[in-house]
């Protein structure tokens, strides 16, 4: 079975591939690519692809490091 998705925001596109049947490499990816037109990028259209699986690496790293800072109970109550 088949999914591509796609997401664009001013400076970046963001895009998945899945296919759950093929063993195909590059057959399950995820791209980022620069948006070249914006003015703020000198060089025209980077793009990182990588696996689903680095891609969830890369998820549990950046929700890991950007989650909220939950101050300490001892430290707050202080």
């Amino acid at each position: 079975m088949s999914y591509q998705s796609s997401k664009s925001t001013k400076r970046f596109t963001y895009g998945i591939s899945r296919n759950t049947t093929s063993h195909k490499a590059g057959a399950n990816s995820v791209t980022i690519a620069t948006n070249s037109d914006d003015g703020f990028y000198s060089s025209g259209g980077v793009q990182l692809q990588m696996s689903v699986k680095e891609a969830r690496a890369l998820q549990s790293f950046l929700n890991t490091e950007l989650a909220p800072v939950v101050e300490d109970v001892d430290t707050a109550i202080a």
